[in-house]
């Protein structure tokens, strides 16, 4: 059993306010694994909280000030409002409380080496593809995910305390609180502007967090992003960059995509040793992600050979450009892509990969990233044929009546978009049904819980093979 302290204070007996969510879970599981007491409660039952409960945790399916009992710690999620009753009882009753972050903070401690993949966009799928070259080697490392990978039957897997692989988002400047051994750095963008000032703030964050890094660790960047300049200078690690269109560490030549979209192409390895790479996921964005991965597992030494046929191995996220599966011909798609540049990423990865129509159902994220991002959002879907708008999903925002998914029906029609808005799932789903034809592909996008649509589509008619 490990020690897990904050402030140098050890604990016993955890609780998580909001379990059942896919980063919390896995941090739950690792504590059950180690033999800590761990209980918490969330405000829905999943398959995720039944997997907690079999493996000994206690877990409540609402927000009680009565959950907390004799918890010594409690954790919660940035989702979880300050008047949420059981965190209000913890800091009544004096309980030390944390944030998720802080907590994987000090978590990390445990591990000899962490590292943790952070950028606007991206990270899900660099993670898991880092995880699953590691999963082909002997390190063993421990692997906490933002989603789903079949490669370790889940959200989490538990390794050694050697290493530990983990996202690590900016939202709210949780990357402060990370301390890496390996840090890789994707990219950055305008997101999370409900937080945020503006880019300018983003990227400051990102220079601090590149002081984080550990003075004989790595920092692994993207050279290709305007800002990378302004990181490698704040830093005292040993910098690996990666990138397409400028010289790099590691980058990627004469880049062709197949009749599926996957894309195929040269590894350089600092100007010395070239090797071919066949990705089986869409799109020149996971070349980007390809390139980092490759090069966070290179400098762990695993043999190149392990790295290049794994990669090739990856098959892809659920949520991230997943295929669903067919009805009457037409292949059902499910993508989290909930902000500008993912979007763009996502739809020209699928353009190079028909010829047919491209139907896409996106569901803004949050009141705060439509207003803001409005513009960019309306630039985003050129690569789209046909465009339908639900409502904004709120997530953990208040509708104040200021954005509504019509001003972005409005914003893309005038860019020449065939876009239209439509309230309920139902009707959208009888629409695509009796429209899209033969051939096309329906992509359901967005961070929300839009993917009901796609499958409640499947449900209703009989699915094809593949």
């Amino acid at each position: 059993m490990f020690t897990f302290c904050i402030n140098d204070h050890k604990y016993s007996h955890v609780h998580f306010i909001g379990i059942g969510g896919i980063s919390m879970s896995g941090l739950a599981e690792i504590l059950l694994t180690e033999g800590y007491k761990v209980s918490g409660s969330d405000a829905n039952n999943s398959y995720i909280v039944e997997r907690l409960k079999t493996l000994g945790a206690d877990i409540y399916i609402n927000h009680s000030k009565d959950n907390i009992k004799d918890a010594d710690l409690v954790v919660y999620t940035d989702a979880i409002s300050k008047d949420n009753e059981e965190l209000l009882e913890s800091i009544n009753n004096n309980i030390t409380t944390v944030d998720r972050a802080t907590f994987l903070g000090a978590l990390m401690k445990n591990y000899n080496h962490s590292i943790a993949v952070s950028g606007t966009h991206g990270k899900t799928t660099t993670t898991s593809m880092v995880a699953t070259i590691l999963n082909h080697s002997i390190l063993n490392p421990t692997i906490l995910l933002g989603g789903h990978l079949d490669e370790i039957g889940g959200n989490v897997k538990l390794g050694t305390k050697e290493y530990l692989l983990t996202e690590a988002c900016e939202y709210k400047g949780n990357i402060l609180k990370y301390y890496p051994n390996i840090a890789i750095i994707l990219n950055m963008d305008e997101d999370h502007l409900d937080y945020f000032k503006n880019i300018d703030h983003i990227v400051d964050t990102f220079v601090n967090y590149g002081k984080n890094i550990q003075d004989n660790g790595h920092l692994i960047i993207n050279i290709d992003d305007i800002n990378s300049k302004k990181i490698i200078k704040s830093t005292n690690a040993n910098i690996i960059t990666f990138g397409i269109n400028n010289r790099a560490d590691y980058s990627a030549e004469n880049i062709s995509f197949d009749a599926e979209g996957y894309p195929t192409f040269m590894l350089n390895i600092k100007g010395e040793s070239l090797y071919p790479v066949k990705l089986g996921v869409m799109g020149i964005h996971n070349v980007y992600n390809a390139l980092a991965s490759i090069a966070a597992t290179h400098i762990l030494n695993v043999p190149i050979e392990t790295i290049l046929e794994s990669i090739g191995k990856y098959k892809g996220t659920h949520r991230r450009l997943e295929v669903k599966g067919l009805i009457n011909g037409v292949k059902i798609v499910d993508d989290y892509a909930h902000n500008p540049t993912e979007i763009k990423a996502s739809l020209q990865a699928l353009k190079n990969s028909t010829e047919s129509n491209i139907w896409v159902v996106f569901q803004p994220h949050t009141y705060t990233r439509t207003k803001i991002l409005l513009k960019k959002f309306a630039e985003s879907f050129s690569d789209a044929d046909k465009v339908i708008i639900p409502d904004i999903y709120a997530a953990r925002e208040k509708d104040t009546g200021l954005i509504h998914s019509t001003d972005l029906v409005d914003a893309l029609v005038k860019n020449g978009v065939d876009a239209k808005y439509m309230s309920s799932f139902e009707s959208i789903e009888s629409y695509l049904l009796e429209n899209a034809k033969k051939g096309d592909i329906i992509v359901t996008m967005g961070a929300g819980n839009v993917y009901a649509i796609g499958e409640a589509m499947l449900e209703s008619k009989e699915k094809e093979a593949i």
